[in-house]
């Protein structure tokens, strides 16, 4: 038998048997094989405790037993056992006539012991099921293993895709934000709203970390018209509202919690409340929550900044306009909790007082 002996020590055996000669007969015979945790009772009744508190690697019953039946014990190892665990589970019979084998397997038995026992027999019978539970669990051992390094290593490639992705927003934002700082501000800003409309902790560092990838898909935009001073054609605007399918393209499909939030904030920024944004024409809740958190802290931040083809807005003129587009390009309510509770947190922004009398109204 090529069982090691530690762990012929260390298998817990259970012996449930209403005739205490049973009991003793198997307990002297698996002792004899070299197992020295054989647990037995006579009181069928005790099994559920003595199964708890032994987490056995094999489990003998007595099929017919006074008070609690055997049959009953098969089905309540079914309830007791770890999900997927091997177990196996031994029925004592004198009657090993095929109908009661087919009762006792569906019941939940893996073999069979036929009384009179043969000692050989009994004691090669559990080695090999003992030996058999090991390779299981050495099995179970080695997958969760696999497991951990496939997670670990995919962890790493998320990390890495999510680093590159960051490297390039850079590098795209660097084309017309000459300070590269707006995507670090809609970060905050973002992090800010979503804690103000209730989000959990999680979710305020996910959406932190997920927003400054907004505009990746910006990367696909020509200078020509990224940059133009003047107001753009049909064809020009055409192409740079491909930008949201763009950046959910390059971010690809996902494992990730903050990748897939950064996809679906890429795809739907440019959403409006009223249904006449970009790319989907996605209207009010139809649109994530995420894409219209950002499409807030987005605008707010573009309209005060100086870009090439714009003056920056003062703190107020942004205010003002996001409080007129509030429920046609905006989800009101998040417009009302900007405006009242993030504007005071931005250190580069302000809370302008005098514009608040007007938050809560009706869009």
């Amino acid at each position: 038998m090529n069982l090691e002996e530690g762990l012929l020590k260390s298998s817990v055996v259970l012996v449930v048997d209403d005739e205490e000669a049973n009991v003793a007969l198997i307990e002297s015979i698996l002792y004899r094989c070299g197992l020295t945790q054989v647990r037995g009772t006579t009181d069928a009744r005790q099994f559920r405790a003595l199964f708890l508190g032994n987490r056995p690697d094999a489990v003998l019953i007595d099929l017919d037993m006074p008070d609690v039946g055997g049959l009953e014990l098969l089905r309540e190892v079914a309830t007791l056992r770890r999900e997927g665990e091997y177990l196996p589970v031994f029925v004592v019979c004198a009657d090993a006539t095929m109908r009661v084998k087919l009762v006792a397997l569906d019941a939940g038995a893996t073999d069979f012991l036929t009384k009179p026992f043969d000692a050989t027999e009994v004691g090669l019978r559990v080695l090999h099921a003992l030996e058999t539970r090991q390779l299981h669990l050495r099995l179970d051992e080695h997958g969760r293993t696999l497991d951990s390094q496939v997670r670990t290593r995919t962890e790493d490639l998320e990390r890495a895709h999510l680093d590159s992705l960051r490297r390039l927003m850079l590098v795209n934002e660097m084309r017309d934000d000459e300070s590269a700082q707006h995507t670090t501000r809609v970060g905050v800003a973002a992090a800010l709203l979503v804690a103000a409309a209730g989000g959990n902790p999680t979710q305020v560092r996910v959406v932190g970390q997920a927003a400054p990838l907004h505009d990746v898909g910006k990367v696909g935009v020509a200078d020509a018209i990224l940059l133009k001073p003047g107001p753009l054609t049909a064809g020009e605007f055409a192409h740079i509202r491909m930008h949201p399918t763009i950046g959910a393209r390059l971010i690809g499909e996902t494992t990730s919690d903050v990748l897939t939030t950064a996809k679906v904030i890429a795809q739907t920024h440019h959403e409006r409340w009223d249904g006449r944004g970009y790319p989907s024409g996605l209207r009010a809740t139809a649109i994530p929550f995420e894409g219209r958190v950002v499409a807030v802290c987005d605008v707010f931040d573009v309209l005060t900044q100086t870009r090439p083809y714009k003056r920056a807005w003062s703190v107020g003129e942004a205010t003002n306009e996001l409080l007129a587009q509030r429920g046609r390009c905006f989800d009101p309510h998040l417009v009302d909790l900007f405006v009242s509770e993030v504007l005071g947190q931005l250190p580069w922004a302000g809370r302008p007082d005098d514009l608040l009398a007007g938050v809560g109204g009706t869009p």
